[in-house]
């Protein structure tokens, strides 16, 4: 099985790296550079932001692989479920590259993150901690939204927020490999995965080009789903405390949450709105303490790696008593606080522009 799965992978990977590739190719040719007037990058804007197609043709993949090879497991997948996920994941990816063509309002990103959600919940995908169903539909349509919104967000760099996802979702992946595993959503994960790993290639600084909303909103969507189904749920059935599922998210997308903790503070404090771009995240702020792009991200992915990791070992191995969870959670705001800190410290530099 193993076997299979890394033979799946390697070909998702060569053919989503031809997927990236086309499209980079056709963007030159046609002269394709979306100047985002919306937002603010930290390197030049003018590059292709069509990344998102290639981690879309991964899931699109693992779907057409499900439909040949779904009947060869004697583990099934509720149809009404399945349903569910190729819409919600599809309607975010299209209100992403809507985004990226027309520029849309922040109303329209919100509605359309919204209906993800209620789609989600609509198909059974959803919070379960909560005795009061509406109290898990409303925490639902808060996370969909959030993580959504928080990755868009963390968008600000090459590779950050490809690199935050990868880690989390390889995290998934390690509890998937449990003999309970869920086959549909792994063999939607491997190819999913494979595609992102394969962006690399092409938004590693200096990068030829960007995910763009469409990517990142595809992302929001399908980390949105994972976390909801191997993250909160767990935690919530397999720890004793309704707080921990808020603890294992918080230490599994440590970053994300704090960079977008980090800005709305900020950003509120000077009366601006934190939906306006700006060069002021916790990225940002560790390059003018003389970071290289690479380096913050590097940085940034072994505070998540560390995170995530410990994450994935309490849902492996449920702690029997309380405390490993409180001093992970302790550690995880020193971190947070450590990021918060670093931007009230440090001050912008002039940045050339491309």
């Amino acid at each position: 099985m193993i076997l299979d799965f890394s033979i799946f992978f390697l070909l998702a990977f060569i053919l989503t790296m031809g997927v990236h590739a086309y499209f980079l190719s056709r963007a030159k040719r046609q002269k394709i550079k979306k100047y985002n007037i919306t937002g603010e990058r930290w390197a030049s804007q003018r590059k292709p932001m069509l990344g998102g197609i290639g981690f879309f043709a991964g899931f699109a993949i693992g779907v057409v692989a499900w439909n040949f090879m779904g009947s060869h497991f004697t583990q099934t997948a509720d149809s009404h479920m399945i349903v569910g996920v190729l819409a919600a994941v599809s309607m975010a990816f299209v209100a992403g590259l809507i985004d990226d063509v027309f520029n849309t309002s922040p109303l329209f990103k919100f509605a359309m993150q919204f209906a993800v959600g209620a789609v989600l919940i609509f198909s059974g995908i959803y919070i379960q901690i909560f005795e009061s169903q509406w109290f898990n539909y409303i925490l639902t349509l808060f996370w969909v939204v959030g993580i959504m919104n928080s990755l868009n967000m963390l968008d600000n760099m090459d590779s950050v927020t490809n690199t935050m996802c990868v880690i989390v979702l390889a995290g998934i992946l390690v509890l998937l490999l449990s003999p309970a595993r869920e086959m549909f959503f792994v063999i939607l994960i491997v190819p999913t995965l494979a595609s992102m790993l394969a962006f690399y290639r092409f938004n590693w600084h200096p990068s030829k080009m960007y995910m763009g909303d469409n990517g990142s909103q595809f992302l929001g969507a399908f980390m949105a789903i994972m976390s909801i189904r191997y993250l909160w749920n767990p935690a919530a059935a397999e720890l004793s405390n309704p707080v921990y599922p808020f603890l294992i998210v918080y230490l599994a997308f440590l970053v994300p949450i704090t960079d977008t903790a980090t800005v709305t503070i900020n950003r509120l404090m000077r009366g601006q709105s934190p939906f306006v771009g700006g060069t002021d995240h916790t990225t940002h702020h560790l390059s003018y303490r003389g970071l290289s792009d690479r380096q913050v991200v590097c940085l940034l992915g072994a505070i998540n790696i560390v995170s995530a990791g410990v994450a994935v070992w309490f849902l492996l191995m449920p702690p029997k008593s309380s405390w490993p969870l409180w001093v992970a959670g302790c550690a995880a705001l020193v971190v947070s606080g450590l990021l918060y800190a670093n931007t009230k410290v440090t001050k912008p530099k002039k940045v050339e522009k491309g």
